[in-house]
């Protein structure tokens, strides 16, 4: 028995009964546990022998076959025999205590081992491993001797009570043990006949000993021993192998489970409220940092555990493994029926699993399996959906037509139609893939051969009072185009014209091309110096790829045997990683693993992934490979390009009034005739699986990829053969310190980055759904497609264990989401292209080493050294400890510098070279959103948002002519780059303009040898791309005709406080934002600054020492930031951070005033912002009031819907920090789920008043984005600054105005509170009227969430006329 168990287990269960092992139990009564209850007298045996008992609690059973009562003879064994049986365990015991022992180290062990290891050879390290195990070997012999004297010499047979000498455990059933049954169906041992009478006769002595057992198990699993997944024992394994299947080596040996075998007796729970009441006695008060209460915990678990098997039985279906997917079914619920409070898992075991499953055996025509799975669905109690009903269609029409078979599709339509669901309902509410869709309707029209499907044809307009009114162009779907409208509105295409069908199809298979690889490789920009042996390096490189890719296809196969070796004999009832590591071939992983090695490689000195990091890249790599092999492999692949070909036909002839999505719904719908649905919802790895994954790859790589440790020394072949390999692991990790925590970080062996230094890459690889697309992306028409045409593009960019918002996104009105889609679909829908003129300057200074006032990174070479501390000052005494921690400090930032100044060179070396890749294409960039709707295109390095070197690089692809004041805005754009006017009207700006024309030209001629006045703005390179533009129509012979691609920005003033004013109506706010009109721009920092100094002189003269200091420096660019960020929540401390880094950077203002003085102005800032804007600090207030009882008091998230109709969930939640283990095939399905746990108080409150405006601002753009759309404007935000071509600013100026006004007249803080009162109030039975803190905060809450703050009488339409709005 001891064979089953660890030795610190067996201690542990010792310890927590705190029974010592007697020789001779005297047979006294004795308390069982806590609850008083008498146990009979060899009970204490019982207990001595619990560890037999170790796993999770299993349903409790009072049945023949749950109890087994073995009576014993009372002969008593020799003494040689318990010698021998003592042997054999004590030989048994050390293969199991080597690895115990060896994770029981404490902080000195493993300093001490870890140096040794550090001076050892690789060599002999086996050596040193052998040694230390036999250090523990002797170490334990040693205890046991102790443990011999201390208890009276007595050896192992002799401890055991004389009942137990008797028991030959090496005789018992071997099966029994390997099963597991021993776990789930407790062993009572009894020595007498008399008393085993008296048992059998009491069913109530056995209860007392269950109950005992149950609370000595709830005991064991407190101490925190590891969670062992349930064996679920089925009754039996009924093989039966199917006919002509080709199955995998691993699924052959996976016994098909027969459902319905009744052969033993099934496994039923009997409690009686004793026991219930013993087990309460013992349960602790629920304690958790995560989750609100035990429901909640129940509800994530349960939550998780779906996830998983959806997830899995997925991928088992589509590995061909449908006999573990059954199983796994099967023992989950065993789960539920076994479980003593059934009622905690409703809900786990869904039609939806089942249908998976169904759709697997419906491929191989496997209807008897089918027909098994409906039995298994009844006894569920699940109702069948119309999923299950085509799955089964699908099955029946894969079979022969004959008459037995018709009779089957005869009784399932029938059944279908009577509860409910129509032939037309069940092919147009279900899923296909590949050709089930067409064995279905073949399977239908077996019987009724007129049968045509009628798909319902999607809503296509809004459902929104914002745009209500664009649906007047929208057709519905099959109507005649022709029919009824003679003058129809083609101003939609207007952005999309200049682009044939065929260039569209061209450009759509090189895409393709490039998503089905995973990876882009392009020429590096970098320059740099060659050196000797470069090419020899290469060559060596080259070499060493091939060996590694054998070498990792090798260790891939090992180790997927190994895995399955350890899963072949385990329970089949759990879901484990080898599933998940089948769907792809050794070649994928092959792929994966060297483009890892190689961005490994070439990584920075300072940076570098942790353990946990690597993980979690190499398994979405792994994820993202299986999701398009599974395109390829059920036909969407096919169905994408027949689509796509039509939309390209639709964007070759310009003659539609839809907009993107409308266009794409309607292709769709008419292509649903056959072949897959395209409104497939992805299934998504959990992130525990791809942290499985991931680590089985990682395995691999730290093991198996070496490097010889002299590969740079070789000279020549001859040489190389002579010389021995020292060959080492290629990676090693390191600890490092990261904020408060220590990380294990992977690191590559120096004579590896030597040699990638050396070999000198010429080229960069970048991931396919990281760069822009070659021609127009596929538009979001649901939430789960849309963006690339293969690769997974998320709609919503959220932390994994944001589930809450995608339930909300789900369970959502479609048309409700149309605005958001369309909005992005709007902007993914504008081709760009690079700007090369400018792109070859920027690559000029890049390859000269940059130019930090120019702000183009400088390589961390160009950071000068430190200087050396001298030995002995001047005087000869040594360094004093002050010079000395001194210089610690400045080595700390140097290396500080050179990280911050590596990363952004690489950023500007990323973005170089796909700009010069891309230099004579034109391209698309597909966008998607943050959980606030704040629009960002999904390619990171190659895009319009970042700073003024990544803006200036692109512009639009089409081209369109100036018109009569396009030059002017051009002129007028020129000076707004450059903050010079900021205070000054248009017309003297354009008067600006005019008078430094020379300028202008000299540095679109000369950048880098004129006068550079372009390097004086705070723009710079975009106003260098403007001079350029100006120099070229200036020189033109027809300005109004020149044809621009230059995109023209119209900028928010403080668009935060714009809204902010707008909701509360602030006449005076509203007013220093610029939403009245006024002659000249009102600067709201100015402003601000002016409050601050008039507070500042009134405090200098009553003698206020740092408010005299600070005389002459109360300017506008120290409070800026402050004013900026105040409206989005930054906090006293950050104003306080970003005033002092202005101060610093003044070179006249004494240095030991900044903080005092920084201190002293965030003050006087936020209190003139709250004098200035009254009603804005109101609503703020109230936001942040709100906020804070909605997490508190209802331990919720704060959640909120758009003007536009997007569902947005704050995702701040208290997390634990848990370790995932490094070891292990089992698939643990715990997952943190913002849903279930309990919110982090503190960021939902300061985060919700920035969120909310932030929201607003992203309504605002999305407004206008459509209305421009629909009158056929080229448009592009970058969140609050919006771009078009200079001929339609006063278009995109007068639709920005009307569309703020638009939103702004909606009741927003009104619904805002009905929302929250609806989703969040008590009710009056939810009172206790006792006083206590908890019923007042209730009441609180209830009176915040009513208590709108009072507005002023600002008149929005002043906003139509006021020109600086957005200027």
């Amino acid at each position: 028995m001891y064979r089953l168990l660890s030795a610190n287990r067996a201690a542990a269960v010792q310890k927590a009964l705190r029974v010592p092992p007697t020789a001779h139990p005297a047979p006294t009564t004795t308390v069982c546990c806590g609850c008083g209850e008498i146990a009979p007298s060899n009970f204490v045996h019982y207990q001595q022998y619990y560890q037999m008992l170790y796993r999770q609690k299993p349903a409790v059973t009072i049945t023949a076959a749950a109890t087994t009562t073995r009576a014993q003879t009372t002969t008593p064994t020799t003494q040689a025999d318990a010698l021998t049986q003592a042997k054999k365990k004590r030989l048994r015991k050390p293969r199991y205590a080597k690895y115990v022992e060896l994770l029981e180290v404490t902080e000195q062990a493993i300093s001490e081992r870890k140096s040794r290891v550090k001076r050892l050879k690789s060599k002999k390290l086996a050596d040193f491993i052998q040694k230390t195990q036999q250090q523990i070997l002797e170490r334990r012999a040693r205890e046991d001797r102790k443990d011999k004297k201390s208890k009276g010499g007595l050896d192992l047979a002799q401890r055991q009570p004389v009942e137990y000498q008797k028991i030959d455990m090496e005789a018992l059933d071997g099966s029994i043990l390997e099963s597991g049954i021993y776990d789930d169906r407790p062993l009572l041992f009894f020595g007498k006949d008399e008393y085993t009478k008296q048992v059998v006769a009491n069913p109530e002595e056995v209860q007392n000993i269950l109950k005992s057992f149950h609370n000595f198990r709830d005991i064991i699993e407190s101490m925190g021993n590891d969670y062992h997944e349930m064996d679920f024992g089925m009754s039996t394994s009924k093989v039966l192998p199917e006919e002509h299947e080709v199955l995998d080596p691993f699924e052959a040996i996976e016994p098909y489970i027969n459902p319905l075998d009744k052969s033993k007796p099934s496994v039923t729970a009997v409690v009686t409220p004793n026991a219930i009441a013993a087990t309460a006695k013992s349960k602790k008060r629920f304690k958790s940092k995560v989750h609100v209460n035990e429901e909640q915990e129940r509800l994530a678990k349960q939550r998780a555990l779906h996830i998983n098997l959806n997830t899995y039985l997925n991928v088992c279906v589509s590995a061909n493994m449908l006999s573990r997917a059954l199983s796994t079914i099967i023992a989950y619920r065993g789960r539920i029926r076994k479980s003593t409070l059934p009622h905690m898992s409703e809900g786990l075991m869904t039609i939806h699993l089942y249908n998976i499953l169904l759709h697997g055996y419906a491929g191989k025509g496997s209807f008897d399996r089918a027909q098994e799975l409906f039995h298994l669905i009844e006894e569920d109690n699940l109702a069948f959906n119309e999923q299950t009903y085509a799955a089964i269609f699908e099955c029946l029409g894969r079979l022969e037509p004959d008459e037995e078979n018709q009779q089957f599709i005869s009784k399932y339509i029938a059944k279908a139609e009577t509860e409910g669901y129509s032939l037309n309902q069940i092919m147009d509410q279900s899923k296909f893939v590949a050709d089930q869709r067409d064995i279905a309707l073949d399977a239908i029209r077996r019987l009724r051969p007129d049968f045509k499907p009628a798909y319902v044809p999607p809503q296509l307009g809004y459902d929104n009072e914002l745009l209500n009114h664009l649906n007047e162009h929208v057709l519905p779907v099959g109507a005649d185009k022709k029919a009824g409208n003679k003058d129809l509105d083609y101003a939609i295409m207007n952005s999309k014209r200049g682009y044939t069908t065929a260039q569209l199809e061209q450009l759509a298979r090189e895409q393709l091309k490039i998503e089905l690889d995973g990876s882009i490789t392009i020429k590096s920009i970098e320059k740099s110096k060659e050196f000797a042996n470069s090419e020899k390096c290469r060559q060596r490189l080259k070499e060493l790829e091939e060996t590694w890719r054998k070498q990792i296809s090798s260790a891939i196969v090992r180790d997927l045997n190994t895995l399955r070796a350890q899963v072949r004999f385990k329970p089949h009832g759990f879901m484990n990683y080898y599933t998940y590591l089948k769907t792809l071939e050794t070649s994928h992983f092959a792929d994966i693993l060297i483009k890892e090695l190689y961005k490994l490689a070439e990584g920075s000195e300072t940076f570098s992934p942790t353990v946990g990091q690597l993980y979690k890249e190499l398994g979405q790599k792994v994820q993202q490979r299986y999701q398009i092999e599974q395109k390829k492999n059920n036909g969407t692949l096919e169905k994408i390009g027949e689509i796509y070909s039509s939309y390209c036909e639709l964007w070759d002839s310009g003659k539609s009034q839809d907009n993107t999505r409308q266009a794409w719904q309607r292709l769709v719908h008419d292509q649903r005739d056959s072949g897959p649905s395209m409104d497939l919802p992805e299934v998504p790895w959990p992130s525990n699986v791809l942290t499985g994954v991931g680590r089985f790859l990682y395995n691999i790589l730290m093991r198996d990829i070496k490097i010889d440790a002299h590969i740079m020394r070789l000279k020549s072949k001859t040489k190389a053969a002579n010389q021995t390999q020292n060959m080492l692991p290629a990676f090693y990790t390191l600890f490092r310190n990261q904020g408060r925590f220590v990380k294990e970080e992977v690191k590559p062996h120096p004579v590896l980055s030597r040699l990638f230094r050396a070999s000198r890459q010429q080229t960069l690889t970048f991931d396919s759904n990281l760069v822009p697309m070659l021609c127009p992306p596929q538009p979001w028409s649901t939430p789960h497609n849309g963006g690339y045409l293969l690769n997974k593009s998320e709609l919503v960019r959220l932390p994994h264990q944001a589930i809450q918002q995608w339930d909300r996104i789900s369970s959502s009105n479609p048309q409700h989401l149309y605005p958001a889609l369309d909005s992005l679909n709007q902007l993914a829908s504008v081709p760009w292209r690079v700007n090369t003129q400018l792109l070859d300057v920027i690559i000029e200074v890049f390859q000269k080493g940059g130019d930090a006032k120019l702000d183009v990174p400088q390589p961390p070479s160009s950071l000068p050294p430190l200087p050396t501390l001298p030995a002995k000052n001047v005087d000869g005494n040594a360094a004093s400890s002050a010079d000395r921690a001194k210089q610690f400090r400045d080595k700390l930032g140097h290396r500080r510098k050179q990280a911050e100044m590596y990363s952004l060179w690489c950023d500007a070396l990323y973005r170089l070279s796909l700009a010069q890749h891309y230099r004579d294409k034109v391209f698309w960039l597909p966008h998607n959103m943050d959980f606030r709707g704040r629009v960002y295109p999904v390619p990171p390095h190659l895009n319009h948002l970042g700073s003024d070197l990544a803006r200036s690089m692109l512009i639009f692809d089409q081209a369109q002519p100036l018109g009569v004041d396009g030059f002017s805005w051009l002129k007028l754009h020129c000076i707004n780059l450059t903050g010079l006017k900021k205070r000054d009207s248009v017309r003297e700006r354009l008067l600006y303009a005019e008078e430094i024309m020379p300028d202008i030209l000299d540095s679109a001629d000369s950048p880098l040898t004129g006068r550079m006045w372009w390097s004086k703005s705070d723009e710079p390179w975009q106003t260098l791309a403007c001079c350029m533009e100006i120099a070229n129509v200036y020189r033109s012979p027809d300005p109004a005709a020149y044809l621009s691609r230059f995109p023209i920005h119209q900028d928010g003033s403080c668009n935060g406080l714009q809204h902010y004013a707008a909701l509360g109506r602030d006449e005076a706010g509203a007013c220093s934002v610029n939403l009245a009109p006024s002659a000249i721009p009102q600067d709201v920092y100015s402003a601000v600054a002016t409050l601050v100094e008039r507070s500042r002189k009134t405090d200098a003269q009553n003698g206020l020492h740092v408010a005299e200091a600070l005389a002459g420096f109360v300017r506008r660019k120290v409070i800026k930031q402050t004013v900026m960020t105040t409206v989005y929540g930054v906090t006293r401390y950050g104003a306080r951070l970003q005033i002092a880094r202005q101060l610093k950077d003044i070179d006249e203002f004494p240095k030991e005033w900044v903080w005092p003085a920084s201190t002293y102005l965030t003050t006087k800032t936020f209190e003139s912002l709250r004098e200035m804007f009254t009603s804005t600090r109101e609503i703020q207030d109230w936001f942040t009031e709100c906020a804070r009882l909605i997490s508190g008091v209802c331990s919720q998230n704060v959640e909120w819907v758009t003007p536009l109709g997007l569902p947005v969930v704050q995702p701040y939640n208290r997390q634990e920090m848990k370790h995932s283990p490094r070891t292990g095939f089992k698939v643990n399905a715990n997952l943190p789920m913002d849903l279930y746990e309990r919110p982090n108080i503190l960021k939902q409150k300061n985060a919700f008043p920035p969120n909310f405006i932030h929201s607003l601002d992203s309504s605002h753009m999305m407004l206008t984005s459509l209305h421009c759309e629909r009158q056929g404007i080229t448009f592009v935000s970058v969140h609050d600054c919006f771009w078009t071509h200079a001929n339609t600013v006063p278009e995109l100026n007068r639709m920005c105005r009307e569309q703020f006004v638009a939103l702004h007249s909606q009741p927003i803080l009104e619904q805002l509170s009905e929302f929250m009162k609806h989703t969040y109030s008590f009710k009056d039975n939810d009172f206790t009227n006792d006083g206590s803190v908890e019923d007042l905060s209730k009441r609180q809450l209830n009176r915040t969430l009513k208590q709108l703050p009072q507005k002023g009488d600002f008149d929005l339409r002043n906003v139509l006329d006021s020109v600086y709005f957005f200027s």
